[in-house]
């Protein structure tokens, strides 16, 4: 059955720029109830609301300044006593600094657990929840090796790992909520141009090895991200790549 977008609440972590961005406009294209931006980047999260609610109308999207891994309570307390039902979380918020590999976990792992876990309980049927849509921002480098970046690549495999097991259709067929995965390629975003390695040598390997690879617009995982939502099975993951056809990995 297709998923349909029409009159969902979502909420999109590191909404207010690049990839996130993308993703929370491709869904209001498709009218939702609202779109939630959370970001913390408060200057960012402003005009991203400025600019959307200029094309898809002030009630349809919001934003709430957020730092994943110290505001999730008070947040998502404040998200679910406004909008009483959450049915999508995407899970969208990162960073890419090898040289601060504490932080990187903590960002790209533990917060997106926390926040998956904490939404997972408001949507689990067993519970009275009405079910949803829990999506996580993987990358190629959730797949794929190169010698570059190995703490991102922990990281991502994470992702991966965590998304196919919470995801894993015993646990879809028990509480309900589908757990889901996109995979993007070189996307022109910040996250790539402030890239940091744990050398300056790495990183200018990376940067020539960066230039012969395809790269795609942030749009084109936006519109991904929607087509992954639609028909997507739960623990499932998708690879979003040189705008080529969206295909499960």
């Amino acid at each position: 059955m297709i998923k349909d977008v029409f009159n969902k609440t979502i909420v999109v972590t590191g909404g207010a720029v690049g990839i996130g961005y993308a993703i929370a406009e491709s869904f209001l294209q498709n009218n939702p109830r609202v779109v939630i931006i959370l970001d913390i980047n408060e200057e960012l999260g402003a005009a991203a609301i400025n600019n959307l609610a200029a094309k898809y109308g002030e009630n349809k999207v919001v934003f709430f300044k957020c730092d994943v891994i110290t505001d999730l309570e008070s947040i998502s307390n404040r998200i679910v006593e406004e909008y009483k039902t959450v049915d999508v979380l995407v899970n969208n918020a990162g960073m890419l600094n090898d040289s601060a590999f504490k932080e990187t976990i903590e960002i790209n792992v533990t917060a997106l657990i926390d926040w998956s876990f904490k939404f997972w309980e408001h949507m689990r049927k067993d519970k009275s929840g009405k079910g949803g849509t829990i999506m996580n921002i993987a990358s190629i480098y959730g797949y794929m090796i190169d010698p570059y970046v190995p703490v991102y690549h922990a990281s991502k495999f994470a992702v991966m790992g965590f998304t196919k097991s919470l995801g894993h259709v015993n646990n879809f067929t028990k509480f309900g909520v589908r757990v889901v995965a996109i995979c993007p390629g070189f996307t022109e975003t910040v996250l790539l141009k402030d890239m940091k390695t744990w050398t300056p040598k790495v990183k200018e390997e990376f940067n020539a090895y960066a230039k012969s690879q395809p790269w795609q617009k942030p749009e084109a995982v936006g519109k991904a991200a929607v087509e992954v939502f639609e028909n997507a099975k739960s623990g499932t993951a998708w690879r979003i790549f040189d705008s080529q056809p969206v295909i499960e990995v």
